[in-house]
């Protein structure tokens, strides 16, 4: 169904195997091929990309990230929410006391940022349930770079060198003897290593993950917040579980893209479909003003629902069915105006630095895997002596009393990681993502629109310049958007800055799609060039 001519400037080419892993790191995606050439499956191969990835790309996600997961087992789809909890102890009046009664949200960086790490537990469940190999075996290639190193790639260190010029983040415990070795972010081509990572991840393996919830890093990590004066207690730590959850999903032309359900914001990316199957956009081209246009508005209504009613699930006042509604999204994409660029509210519906990676096999497994510590290098927090970086997902709550997403003890907060699955007839069809904050339900609407109303491959969809929206009125675009484009979005009201920073602005993905049988057929994956990473397989 797709053109594999590609119109867009771009150093690579569409993959083609039985077998696939893509990362944005080469030697992450090496470490997934070799489980999958080892005997190992499609969960093998995500488990040990996504374990190597936390020592390649720092910046981006480590030890103490959180996770989610859509998986294909070869007959069904499953959902993992590895999202962790609020310490027992936070409340609001915790932080008002600490940080005065103006605050409104807790802090961006330290140990008052840190909710419990979900991601190894995501890990150790996937690893149990439907992986093939020991998870000694799978942690294997991560133990073996953070013991003896690696060159910095460019890209992450263009990231790293920009946290590092942050006080925010160098003042914080451990940051800078973690990671500003000679005081400094590394150069380009300068190894770096990370061995308390690699004496964590033993410890991980050899005890099946309870080394980080109520074993030794437990109970060292919880020290150290105790003396720092934080809430987070080995309690807090070993009682966490990551939760297996049914997918949601929306139709679009005949297919189907699912999401993890709230509390994260995937929603968005179903929302900004369902509204964007209102209008021909097959018909307009794919880099044309107008479907960027209608793209951009869809998004935008989305946006302003999922951040005023999106949190836990228990505590929003509307359910995914009310916000995914056919006749509410029918109703919110009546308000597009193809000619003007409007700032929407909030509907009123029926009540009632990330990283990202792909796997798939030849039995048909796929698997579509998403982890991060937030904003760059999280909040900062490290315990050096177990390569032990946190993540500053407590930041997302509200202290705001009237709010869905007001902290609370043991909740979790609105998350922005999402991993995304394609199916068409009930049957697989892609495992893709793309990461970056609030830009990945945008990436994935603009690549989804282009493969499957413009038939643009996964990896030329992958490199089209983006637009991203931010607030109001206000967009940005890649600066390899066609000049005609940016004039057709200026004329419509659009508030435009034209941004040459791919990387912090504009996300990344990794795309794997069914070919067929995949035993025969294989599949055809990309990696987007604004990161360093690739797609390989056999």
């Amino acid at each position: 169904m797709f053109d594999y001519s590609n119109p867009y400037p771009t150093p690579r080419l569409p993959v083609f195997a039985r077998n696939v892993v893509a990362t944005s790191h080469p030697l992450a995606a090496q470490a997934g091929l070799r489980m999958l050439a080892a005997g190992g499956n499609a969960v093998d191969a995500a488990v040990a990309a996504a374990a190597a990835m936390t020592v390649l790309e720092p910046c981006s996600n480590g030890l103490g990230s959180d996770a989610f997961c859509l998986l294909w087992d070869g007959t069904a789809l499953h959902g993992l929410n590895a999202s962790g909890r609020a310490p027992a102890a936070w409340t609001p009046r915790w932080f008002t006391d600490r940080y005065g009664a103006g605050a409104a949200t807790p802090p961006r960086r330290g140990w008052d940022s840190v909710t419990v790490p979900g991601a190894v537990s995501a890990w150790v469940a996937l690893s149990q349930r439907f992986g093939r190999l020991p998870l000694a075996r799978v942690l294997a290639p991560a133990i073996d770079v953070a013991a003896r190193g690696y060159a910095v790639p460019v890209v992450v260190q263009q990231k790293w060198a920009a946290a590092a010029a942050l006080p925010e983040l160098a003042q914080q415990p451990g940051f800078a003897a973690a990671f500003l070795p000679h005081g400094r972010a590394p150069h380009v081509g300068e190894r770096f290593a990370l061995p308390g990572a690699a004496r964590a991840l033993r410890a991980i393996a050899d005890t099946g993950g309870q080394a980080l919830y109520g074993g030794e890093i437990g109970q060292a990590l919880a020290a150290a917040a105790r003396a720092a004066g934080a809430a987070l207690t080995l309690q807090d730590l070993a009682g966490y579980t990551p939760e297996w959850v049914e997918p949601v999903g929306q139709d679009y032309r005949g297919w189907r893209l699912h999401q993890i359900p709230p509390n994260g914001q995937g929603l968005a990316a179903l929302m900004a479909l369902g509204m964007a199957q209102h209008f021909d956009l097959r018909a307009l081209g794919p880099d044309s003003p107008e479907a960027h246009h209608l793209q951009i508005e869809a998004m935008k209504l989305a946006f302003a629902d999922v951040y005023r009613f999106v949190a836990e699930r228990d505590c929003m006042e509307c359910t995914t069915e009310h916000l995914l509604d056919p006749a509410y999204l029918a109703q919110r994409a009546a308000l597009i105006d193809p000619a003007r660029a409007q700032d929407f509210g909030p509907g009123r519906p029926p009540r009632g630095g990330t990283i990202y990676l792909s796997a798939a096999d030849e039995q048909g497994m796929m698997v579509s895997f998403i982890q991060s510590n937030y904003m760059g290098f999280g909040s900062g927090v490290v315990l050096p002596e177990w390569g032990l970086s946190l993540q500053n997902r407590g930041h997302a709550f509200s202290l705001d009393a009237g709010s869905a997403n007001v902290v609370a003890p043991g909740k979790r907060p609105f998350h922005t990681i999402i991993p995304g699955f394609l199916t068409r007839d009930g049957q697989p069809v892609m495992s893709f993502g793309v990461m970056g904050a609030n830009m990945q339900p945008q990436g994935q609407l603009q690549t989804l629109v282009r493969m499957l109303d413009h038939g643009q491959n996964p990896q030329a969809a992958c490199d089209a310049p983006r637009w991203r929206f931010n607030a109001g009125l206000s967009i940005n675009v890649e600066a390899a958007m066609p000049a005609a484009t940016v004039q057709g979005l200026l004329d419509r009201g659009h508030r435009l800055e034209v941004i040459e920073d791919s990387y912090q602005d504009f996300g990344a993905g990794q795309f794997i799609w069914r070919l067929g049988d995949p035993a025969l057929d294989g599949f055809v994956a990309a990696s987007d060039p604004r990161r360093d990473g690739a797609a390989v397989g056999f």
